[in-house]
């Protein structure tokens, strides 16, 4: 995942441009705790996502970084912290299917 320009929706205060992640296959990704609540409080209606170019690039393969990679002082090495303070998800009682 990486940012050309603009402010990356789902990190917005999180992901600069000219930076990217990388999240192989089984590795937990996603949108922060501020991105997910403002998203689950909106209304839904379409919206228009402007002044900003991201990309993506998906495998089944593993991506392998170079040697020199974790080398580098560009590392942001709180970047899972971003998930922080998710709550558990529970099932309200009504919910809760009531088959033995």
């Amino acid at each position: 995942m990486g940012l050309i320009t603009g402010a990356y929706d789902a990190k917005a205060g999180g992901f600069a441009p000219g930076g990217a992640s990388l999240h192989n296959c089984m590795s937990a990704h996603g949108p922060d705790v501020a991105t997910h609540h403002a998203a689950t409080i909106a209304t839904l209606a379409p919206h228009k996502i402007e002044d900003t170019m991201a990309f993506m690039f998906e495998s089944r393969h593993p991506f392998v970084t170079t040697e020199r990679a974790p080398e580098t002082d560009l590392l942001q090495p709180d970047h899972d912290g971003c998930w922080t303070g998710f709550r558990k998800a529970q099932l309200p009682a009504s919910s809760a299917s009531t088959d033995a």
